[in-house]
């Protein structure tokens, strides 16, 4: 009889718990006041003309090792009308499976310049990453607006993960909707703060909500968007990467790591990891 009692007591505790645990999580706000660790504590300002963009608070540290770094922010307007360029950056985080992995885009101007656009899970001061946490409210979302030497260089260099930089087939116009459309959401979530979710808010399924809402039904969902380091396979069954390899192949071909290492902080970066042609 005692253990009958001891045991209902148990679950009776566990249950309260998980109630009390479970109205925590739903009635959580998010926010932008918090003790955001270095990188993630400035929000980028973005002011939309109909043919100027103006962006300030460009992140572009300069990397020295994993957790030493020079703080450097610059400000840049760009003509949409040069904008003529679109880029899938994907990185996987292991050899051996391709499961875990981090996307981007970056969008290329006739005069040379990118400009890279990563949404991120928002980190306070002592924070690491956890897959179970992005499911329960731990993390705000950011959308990062960064330099490719920052952005590209600290995978390629400091982190020694694989980046591949796939070239988008898409038309100019479509390239400049997709901009405004990423850099609106950016800028909404200065005073409209939102949860990352490792399920159905992570740096992949809003690039592809970004994608079609401007290309409805261009891509579909599915795990491909949870184990981010298949997206690519997505992308290149819906034919909009520019290449007529086999993915394998294209996998390959678009892996920037070696010339990322040689022209890292460079200001020719970003127009040298392109060159494809170099092996």
């Amino acid at each position: 009889m005692r253990a009958v009692v001891m045991r209902r007591n148990i679950i009776i505790a566990v249950l309260l718990i998980f109630v009390i645990f479970s109205f925590y999580i739903f009635f959580k706000a998010p926010t932008n006041q918090r003790n955001w660790k270095i990188g993630f504590d400035i929000l980028p300002e973005i002011q939309i003309d109909s043919t100027t963009i103006t962006i300030k608070n460009i992140r572009n540290f300069k990397h020295i090792s994993d957790d030493s770094f020079e703080v450097n922010y610059y400000d840049q307007s760009y003509d949409l009308d040069k904008l003529e360029s679109l880029w899938f950056v994907l990185s996987p985080f292991a050899d051996q499976w391709r499961g875990p992995a981090h996307s981007f885009l970056s969008f290329g101007f006739s005069d040379s310049q990118y400009i890279s656009v990563s949404v991120e899970a928002r980190k306070e001061v002592g924070e690491g990453y956890s897959i179970i946490g992005g499911i329960f409210k731990k993390f705000e979302l950011m959308y990062v607006i960064g330099d490719e030497r920052d952005l590209i260089g600290l995978r390629t260099v400091i982190w020694e993960d694989d980046v591949l930089v796939y070239p988008i087939k898409t038309g100019k116009e479509n390239v400049r909707k997709l901009f405004i459309d990423v850099l609106n959401r950016a800028k909404k979530i200065q005073t409209e703060p939102e949860f990352y979710n490792t399920l159905w808010s992570n740096c992949t399924s809003n690039l592809y909500d970004h994608v079609n809402k401007i290309w409805p039904g261009r891509l579909s969902g599915g795990w491909k968007l949870i184990f981010t380091g298949y997206s690519d396979e997505l992308v290149f069954e819906k034919d909009l990467i520019k290449t007529d390899l086999s993915l394998e192949r294209a996998r390959l071909f678009f892996r920037v790591n070696e010339r990322a290492k040689h022209y890292f902080g460079l200001d020719d970066f970003s127009v040298n990891i392109r060159n494809f042609s170099q092996k």
